[in-house]
C-alpha cells in the first residue's frame, strides 16, 4: 500500500491495515522530519482505503519511537519564532489527521516511546504498552517541552494533574505507572503486544469500546472545573517554580501554557504550545541543553572508536586502599569488573572496604541493589596486603598518596609483578604523567585516569596521556572507564590537565575579589544564583584550603605569566591559621555535624576579621554582574587556552568535562557553549574592561580574530 524508508502500511485483511514504523539503515525509530512527512502520506493513502475499519501501529525495532531527531534542531531554532511555531502548525496538521481517521486506532507501544513518539502514540485512539516498556516526556531535560502536541493530548487522555507530573519531571514511566495514570490502555506481555493490540483494535472496531468519545475528548477543552483548574495549576505554578529554578524556564513556561490552554479546543490549545514551543526554543538553557545532548552522543561514538583498538578488561586492581581507593574498587565490582584492592597497611584495606561497604547499603536503603547482588559485589573486591595474582589482572589503578617518591617506589615495584601488556593507570590529580612515569620500563602502558571525588557519584575521569602513552594504553582506560559507568575525556599531559586548570582560573577570580575588598558570603550567594552547585568560598571548603593551595601552586609553576603564584590571598591565609575547611571544622564557615552525620554550615564570626588582613583598601560592594563577569570571564579565557594548546581535542570534549567534573551550570553548557551565546566580540570587550587586574583577564589573540570575523568555538 505505502512503502517509505521509515513506514510501511500493509492490509491484514478485512479492512484492517497496520503502519509499520521501520526506519531503514538504523536500530531505532525518530521522528525526523523525513518520517513525519512519510506519516502524512501514509495517513493520506489510508484514508482512502475502501472499506476501511481500522489501523494498527507498531514498531519493527526493539523500541517504537525514541523521540525526535535532535540533529534537526539546530537549524530548526534559528527560525524566527513565527516560522518556528508555524513548522510546528505544519507537523502538527500530520497527528491531527491521523487522529481525525473515521476509524478506530490503536498503538503498540515495544522499548521505548519517548517524546515525539509518545507524542504520535497519543493521537491513536488507544495505545497497547508492553510490560517491558517505557513511556515519557523527557523534552525539559533539553530545555523545552513537548511540540507535537504533548501539552494537548496528555491532560485530555490521563489528566491535568498527570500531564503536569510527567512533562514538568521528564522523567520516563514504566507500564503499571503509565497503565494507572491512564496514559495507556493495557498492558501485555512482549511476546504477546502485537495480538493483544490486534484484538483490541478488533473489539472497537465492532463497538465494543467507544473510540469515538476517545476522539472527542481530545478535540475538547479540559472537562475539570474552573475552580479545579485554577487551584491545580496555583499550585503547579509554586511548586515548578521552586523545583526547576529561574535559569531552566521550560516545565514552568508548559504549566503557565497548559493552563492557558485549558479552556481551549484542540486548534487553538495546538496553537498555543506552538507558539510557547517556538519561544522557549530560542532561549539559553534550551541552547546550551540541546548542544549537551548532541556532545554526549559525539562522545558515545569516541567511545566506540576507543573500544577498536582497547584491550579487554576482565580483571582490574586498585594499588592504595583508602576511601579513594575503595571508591574506585567498588565502581568497578558493582560495573562487573573484580578487583584486586592492594595496600601495605591493614587499616587503609579496612577503611577502603568500609567505603565499598558503605556505598553498597547506600544502594540497597534506595532500593536500587538486592542485599544477594551486594553480596556478590562485596565478594568481587578481594583486599591484599601481597601482589597476589597481580599477574593476572588487565589494568591496574594506581591511588597512593600525591608524592612522586612514593609514587615511583610502588609503581617500580608493580611493573615487576603484572604482566608485560597491563596497564598501569595513575589517578593522580596534580602530578605530570610523564614525571610519574619516569622510573617505568614500559611507559607506552602507563596512563592517567584522574577520577573525581566520590567516586561513585562523579561521573568524569580525565584520561591523561603522557608523551610515551601508546594509543592502545588510552583506548584501553577509556574502555575501563565506560565500563565503570563513567564518562572518559581525553587530556593532554600538562599542569593541572584539564578541569582544575580551568576551575583554577575561576577560583583564583574569586580570590582578586575578596582582596579587593567583596564578602565571600555574598560572592558564595551571587555565584550560586547564577547556577552553580556552591559558592567558590564554601567549594574551597569542601575541597580543603591544603588541597586548593597545593593545587593553585602547581597551576601557578605551570602558568606562571598568566596565574603568578599569590603570596598573600585568602587561601594561603586560611591555611596558615589551619583553617582547612570541612575536614577540620571551620573555613570561610564553621562546620557542625547535623543529626544526619552530614556537616551543616553556618559563618564563622571571625572569618570577616581575618580577611581584613589581606584587604589593604577594606571592603566594598560589588555588582551582581561585576561578580560575574570577573569570576567568568578567566575561566572561559582560560578554556580557550587550553582548546588552543590541544589539551582536549574539541569544545565537546572540554565543554562536557566541565559540566561532568566541577557542576558548571548545566543552563550555561559549558566555558565555550557560553561564550558562544554571549558572543565573543562581547567577551573580548568585556574583558578589556577588566584588564587592569592583571593577565587572566587578557583574552587569546584567536579569541581576538574569531570576535573580529564573528566566529563561534561551535560553528556558525
Amino acid at each position: 500500500m505505502f512503502k517509505g524508508q521509515s513506514i510501511r502500511v500493509q492490509a491484514l485483511g478485512d479492512g484492517y491495515v497496520e503502519l509499520c514504523f521501520d526506519r531503514e539503515g538504523d536500530s531505532i525509530n525518530k521522528l525526523d522530519a523525513r518520517t513525519v512527512d512519510e506519516l502524512r502520506r501514509a495517513t493520506a493513502e489510508i484514508a482512502g482505503v475502501a472499506g476501511l475499519r481500522g489501523v494498527l501501529v507498531t514498531s519493527a525495532k526493539n523500541v517504537f519511537i525514541v523521540g525526535a531527531d535532535i540533529t534537526e534542531f539546530g537549524e530548526m531554532f534559528k527560525l524566527p519564532v513565527p516560522d518556528l511555531a508555524a513548522h510546528n502548525a505544519r507537523s502538527n496538521e500530520v497527528f491531527n489527521a491521523f487522529e481525525d481517521l473515521p476509524v478506530p486506532t490503536v498503538v503498540a507501544l515495544n522499548g521505548f516511546a519517548l517524546g515525539g513518539g509518545l507524542e504520535m502514540a497519543m493521537s491513536a485512539c488507544y495505545r497497547i504498552m508492553s510490560s517491558e516498556a517505557q513511556v515519557g516526556l523527557p523534552e525539559v531535560k533539553l530545555g523545552l517541552f513537548p511540540g507535537f502536541g504533548g501539552t494537548v493530548r496528555l491532560p485530555r487522555l490521563a489528566s491535568p494533574a498527570v500531564a503536569i507530573d510527567w512533562i514538568a519531571s521528564g522523567k520516563p514511566s514504566k507500564a503499571d505507572g503509565a497503565l494507572a495514570a491512564g496514559v495507556v490502555d493495557t498492558v501485555a506481555q512482549p511476546e504477546a503486544l502485537r495480538d493483544v493490540a490486534l484484538d483490541h483494535l478488533k473489539r472497537a472496531a465492532e463497538g465494543k469500546l467507544d473510540w469515538r468519545a476517545r476522539q472527542n475528548a481530545k478535540r475538547s477543552p479540559l472537562a475539570q472545573s474552573p475552580q479545579d483548574l485554577a487551584k491545580l495549576f496555583d499550585e503547579a505554578r509554586a511548586k515548578v517554580a521552586k523545583s526547576s529554578g529561574k535559569h531552566q524556564p521550560a516545565a514552568l513556561s508548559a504549566v503557565e501554557m497548559m493552563e492557558r490552554a485549558a479552556r481551549m479546543d484542540r486548534a487553538g490549545a495546538l496553537d498555543e504550545e506552538g507558539l510557547a514551543f517556538a519561544r522557549i526554543a530560542k532561549t539559553q538553557a534550551a541552547d546550551a541543553l540541546v548542544q549537551t545532548f548532541l556532545s554526549d552522543q559525539v562522545l558515545k561514538k569516541l567511545f566506540k572508536q576507543h573500544a577498536k583498538q582497547a584491550r579487554a578488561v576482565g580483571q582490574g586492581a586498585v594499588l592504595g586502599a583508602g576511601i579513594m581507593g575503595g571508591g574506585i574498587a567498588y565502581t568497578s565490582a558493582l560495573r562487573g569488573v573484580p578487583v584486586r584492592l592492594k595496600d601495605i597497611a591493614q587499616a587503609q584495606l579496612d577503611l577502603g572496604i568500609s567505603e565499598a561497604e558503605k556505598q553498597l547499603a547506600k544502594q540497597i536503603k534506595a532500593g536500587r541493589l538486592a542485599q544477594s547482588k551486594a553480596h556478590d559485589v562485596l565478594r568481587a573486591i578481594v583486599p591484599s596486603l601481597a601482589y597476589t595474582d597481580f599477574d593476572k589482572v588487565d589494568v591496574v589503578v594506581e591511588a597512593v598518596v600525591e608524592n612522586l617518591g612514593v609514587k615511583h617506589k610502588v609503581l617500580r615495584e608493580l611493573e615487576g609483578v603484572v604482566r608485560s601488556d597491563t596497564v598501569i593507570a595513575s589517578n593522580t590529580s596534580s602530578l605530570r604523567i610523564d614525571d610519574i612515569a619516569q622510573p617505568l620500563q614500559r611507559p607506552e602502558n602507563f596512563v592517567g585516569m584522574h577520577f573525581f571525588n566520590p567516586v561513585p557519584v562523579m561521573p568524569l575521569v580525565e584520561v591523561i596521556k603522557g608523551s610515551r602513552t601508546s594509543d592502545a594504553a588510552v583506548s584501553t582506560a577509556v574502555g575501563y572507564a565506560v565500563a565503570m559507568g563513567k564518562t572518559p575525556i581525553v587530556v593532554k599531559d600538562c599542569p593541572g590537565f584539564l578541569v582544575n586548570r580551568i576551575l583554577t582560573a575561576y577560583m583564583r577570580g574569586f580570590l582578586q575579589l575578596v582582596s579587593d575588598g567583596a564578602d565571600f558570603e555574598r560572592v558564595d550567594q551571587v555565584m550560586e544564583a547564577f547556577g552553580w552547585p556552591m559558592g567558590p568560598a564554601y567549594l574551597e571548603d569542601v575541597v580543603g584550603m591544603d588541597t586548593g593551595s597545593h593545587v593553585s601552586d602547581i597551576i601557578s609553576a605551570g602558568y606562571a605569566e598568566r596565574m603568578p603564584y599569590l603570596e598573600h590571598d585568602a587561601l594561603r591565609l586560611m591555611s596558615t591559621n589551619k583553617r582547612f575547611g570541612q575536614k577540620n571544622g571551620v573555613g570561610f564557615y564553621r562546620y557542625e555535624t547535623d543529626p544526619n552525620g552530614k556537616p551543616r554550615r553556618s559563618v564563622a564570626d571571625d572569618t570577616r576579621a581575618l580577611l581584613a588582613q589581606i584587604q589593604p583598601n577594606g571592603t566594598r560592594d560589588f555588582s551582581d554582574n561585576e561578580i560575574i563577569e570577573r569570576m567568568m570571564l578567566p575561566l572561559i579565557i582560560e578554556a580557550a587556552h587550553a582548546l588552543e594548546d590541544g589539551v582536549v581535542a574539541s569544545p565537546v570534549e572540554l565543554d562536557m568535562a566541565l559540566l561532568l567534573g566541577i557542576g558548571f551550570p548545566a543552563y550555561l553548557g559549558g566555558a565555550l557553549k557560553y561564550a558562544d551565546w554571549l558572543g565573543l566580540a562581547h567577551v573580548v570587550e568585556r574583558a578589556e574592561a577588566y584588564a587592569a587586574l592583571g593577565p587572566g583577564y587578557r583574552p587569546t589573540e584567536r579569541m581576538r580574530a574569531m570576535a573580529a570575523q564573528g566566529q563561534r568555538f561551535y560553528g556558525n
